[in-house]
């Protein structure tokens, strides 16, 4: 009889995290490796946010909370629904958990049976088909190519939603293309959801405050406010407010959901971190300037690299409405060999590739079911991207 579970057949390791794991490696060996792959802002955690956690450490705010969050953070995420989102929740609708992964994880095996299937656009952040799979689901997955800007049409939605499909994963801004809907097209999506009342929707929101020249967020129960009561709205601290190893994300929807996750919680993890609840009701209540000066940064670094990206010949970069990635189509490089030998017939042979030869780090586009393509996260200096685009630049210079 095998000892490990035969769930563990249903899924892989994190892509990303195997990306940024090869790279600290050579860099341990010695290596000049500049790691494009982490998906974290380089950004300090605001000030006023840390002396928050701070202070709860002093007054002893370091035990046990409630499973699913203390009464001031929920508070505080309701205000900011309000405030920034237009939407109405009660405490009792909220859950609070360790990331936003745990949120949707606990979401997706609240509410899967075998079966079930679950609409994710694709590209996609890589670890939703496998919270799928594990939760007994099957992914469902739609590609949004370049022609659409990586973005899902309302008749690719319609034909992916069958009478089994019990949720649809929207995220925007993206990771990994940092495409962003505006609020027409996520209008025209939120049209078919209205045709298929079973299917239930789980937004991403956790780039909400990252967008750019102009790009106006807005999220579907927002849009649709028929929506409301089939719609787990998710959202978190880690990326605008750089709060990435606070470990805090939230949710909120209707109560019977919300009770159901904070059931599986209390049979995992229990509570997230006090002192990281803390911090996160100073991240939501306090001031939020900071957000704009970062942005600043975010979009002087997306334009360099789109530049730089777009002078190769066979690769083409759109410009993204948000995040801080971006995912060049590299099919003009597929075909080709390496000046030291590989021949590029997938993505990810291009990204091993730029690793050995140039030493850059990047994700390659199958493991966000999008190809051929690869993403950079921009979330490092100016001076490193620049060097990074150029050798990019040479590796694919040298192509023959």
């Amino acid at each position: 009889m095998p000892f490990l579970s035969d769930t563990l057949a249903r899924v892989k390791p994190s892509p990303t995290i195997a990306v940024t794991t090869k790279a600290q490696e050579l860099k341990a060996a010695g290596r000049d490796i500049i790691a494009l792959g982490a998906g974290e802002p380089d950004f300090d955690t605001p000030d006023h946010i840390k002396a928050a956690g701070i202070r709860a450490i002093e007054e002893g705010k370091t035990r046990y909370t409630a499973v699913d969050g203390i009464p001031e953070l929920k508070q505080a995420i309701c205000a900011k629904f309000k405030r920034d989102n237009g939407l109405d929740y009660a405490p009792d609708q909220v859950s609070v958990s360790s990331g936003g992964k745990q949120v949707l994880f606990n979401a997706l095996m609240a509410t899967l049976n075998e079966g079930d299937e679950v609409v994710i656009p694709a590209p996609y952040w890589v670890s939703y088909p496998d919270m799928v799979l594990l939760a007994g689901g099957v992914p469902v997955c739609v590609e949004a190519k370049l022609d659409t800007n990586f973005k899902l049409t309302p008749a690719q939605l319609e034909a992916a939603i069958t009478p089994k499909t019990k949720w649809l994963i929207f995220n925007s801004p993206s990771n990994p293309t940092g495409a962003g809907y505006s609020r027409a097209e996520l209008t025209a999506l939120t049209d078919v959801l209205m045709r298929h009342p079973h299917v239930w929707v789980m937004t991403d929101d956790m780039y909400e405050h990252l967008a750019f020249d102009g790009f106006e967020f807005c999220t579907p129960a927002e849009v649709e406010p028929r929506l409301y009561a089939r719609t787990l709205t998710v959202n978190g601290v880690s990326k605008a407010y750089a709060m990435t190893g606070w470990r805090i994300g939230y949710a909120a929807g209707p109560k019977e959901l919300i009770t159901a996750m904070r059931k599986i919680q209390s049979q995992s993890t229990s509570n997230p971190c006090s002192i990281s609840q803390y911090a996160a009701v100073e991240a939501l209540n306090g001031s939020h300037d900071f957000i704009a000066r970062n942005n600043e940064v975010f979009v002087r670094r997306r334009n360099l690299v789109v530049e730089m990206l777009n002078a190769i010949d066979g690769v083409t970069c759109p410009v993204p409405e948000g995040a801080f990635y971006v995912y060049p189509d590299i099919s003009g490089c597929i075909g080709k060999t390496a000046k030291g030998g590989t021949k590029i017939e997938t993505d990810e042979d291009f990204c091993t590739a730029l690793l050995e030869e140039h030493g850059v780090a990047v994700v390659f586009g199958a493991a966000f079911g999008l190809s051929p393509n690869f993403r950079i996260s921009y979330a490092t200096s100016d001076a490193a991207l620049k060097e990074a685009c150029t050798r990019i630049q040479a590796f694919c210079a040298a192509l023959t």
